[in-house]
């Protein structure tokens, strides 16, 4: 649909024909069957036209990003260069009525009695924006609404050292990012779901390390990825190769560790150990990892404070008697320092305060790989792993077995670990994880 000054001025809409079978949830959904499409052009016959039709708009839909991204990818596969400003509607109702609790197409249609034929198409849900459109504009008044809009159309400033079009190539897309400095310094890799909107945060800040990187940039390079753990995987990779000025990360230059501690053993405190003295993967009584040994003492202070811990029996305070800690005259210790408390309720205690940090042992036999699809359904990327290593990510199912068998898996990592582990205890449904069979 096109609108020009608040005025409905024309419809247009084709099928397309995807080159490939139509999943039967995407039929159900939408009501397009591959008969339906078997005849229509295919996107590259209709790009230049709809292009054309596009020119100097701004592109208004509900979830604009996912849209915006998706119409970029198919303008750039057929040799189209897009870009336009982009007014998500779903901001847009959230800004107007904050009161709401749901702000999906759905739940707006049923709010206001819309009638809405072809929903989860594009004309039919364009249509019921329109309809969406005119009682905004009854309910909130015309001035409101431009003004409303306008305040979500505005871009951030250009940083001063980028050419004026340099933000214009930015992918709608997950990945990886870098900006970089004066004589190709690299300040600062970042990663994000939409490298695009992520980008541009950083330009929107008043304050903090943005500012100082919006001042001293002068070229952004960045690297897509089939989605969020691709891209997860890529800066950890970024962010220990180069070191950049501005990742905090970077300035971790010590290994990873963890606590050791047995409750057998209760008697001795919690012993901070590496990587290098124990396998991380294995090992049992592994509570972290810790970025460092400063982090690590941090994190179990917490602990002892929150759970009236005694700091002297877990070997965080050196004191010259057998006296009451310091935690104890402040009543965050419960006496286990002046016999106050037994030594084993102590460690039954600790047991359940460190359940939360404890580490997890590899939940698989061997390596495997986890597939990861883009939104689309078109790509995929496969990332090879060992004992929470990370090995390497191939596009094919061909590169997968010289990879899995063939290279080291490296040294432990705290960010892959983190990672790893937040994405196999939900599993996307855009990744399904392979194990690996080494074949003779």
């Amino acid at each position: 649909m096109e609108v020009d000054r608040g005025r409905l001025v024309g419809e247009w809409s084709t099928l397309v024909n995807p080159g490939r079978l139509i999943p039967h949830g995407i039929q159900t959904l939408t009501g397009i069957t591959d008969d339906m499409v078997a005849d229509a052009p295919p996107f590259e016959k209709i790009s230049a036209a709809l292009a054309q039709r596009l020119d100097g708009k701004i592109l208004a839909a509900h979830n604009a990003r996912f849209d915006y991204g998706f119409l970029r990818h198919e303008f750039r596969r057929a040799g189209v260069r897009y870009s336009a400003p982009v007014l998500c509607t779903v901001k847009l109702s959230r800004r107007l009525c904050p009161q709401q609790p749901r702000h999906n197409l759905d739940a707006l249609i049923i709010r206001h009695a819309l009638f809405c034929i072809d929903r989860h198409r594009g004309l039919g849900d364009a249509r019921a924006l329109w309809a969406l459109a005119q009682i905004w504009r009854d309910e909130h008044g015309n001035d409101v609404l431009e003004s409303t809009c306008a305040d979500l159309l505005r871009l951030p400033a250009v940083p001063p050292g980028l050419a004026a079009d340099a933000l214009d190539d930015l992918p709608e897309a997950p990945g990886a990012y870098i900006f970089h400095g004066d004589a190709g310094e690299v300040l600062f890799v970042g990663r994000g779901a939409n490298i695009r909107s992520r980008v541009l945060t950083h330009f929107c800040a008043r304050g903090g390390r943005d500012v100082h990187i919006t001042r001293e940039v002068k070229r952004i390079e960045w690297r897509e990825t089939t989605g969020e753990l691709g891209a997860g995987l890529h800066e950890a990779r970024l962010v220990h190769a180069l070191a950049p000025r501005y990742n905090r990360e970077a300035e971790i230059e010590e290994p990873p560790c963890s606590w050791h501690w047995r409750a057998e053993t209760h008697a001795l405190p919690p012993r901070l150990v590496t990587p290098h003295e124990v396998e991380f993967e294995s090992a049992q009584d592994l509570y972290g990892p810790f970025r460092s040994r400063a982090t690590a003492r941090a994190a179990l202070r917490a602990i002892a404070k929150a759970h009236g811990l005694c700091q002297s029996l877990l070997g965080l305070e050196r004191g010259e008697n057998n006296g009451p800690c310091a935690a104890h005259a402040v009543q965050h210790c419960r006496g286990a320092c002046i016999d106050a408390e037994s030594a084993l309720s102590h460690a039954m205690r600790l047991v359940q305060a460190l359940a939360r940090v404890r580490m997890k042992p590899w939940p698989y036999g061997g390596r495997i790989a986890i597939r990861e699809h883009d939104r689309t359904g078109t790509r995929s990327e496969l990332h090879v792993f060992d004992r929470w290593r990370y090995l390497g990510t191939v596009r094919s199912d061909a590169d997968l077995h010289e990879l899995g068998w063939t290279r080291d898996a490296g040294e432990f990592s705290f960010d892959t670990y983190r990672l790893l582990v937040r994405y196999l205890k939900v599993p996307p449904r855009s990744c399904e994880v392979v194990r690996l069979q080494r074949q003779n």
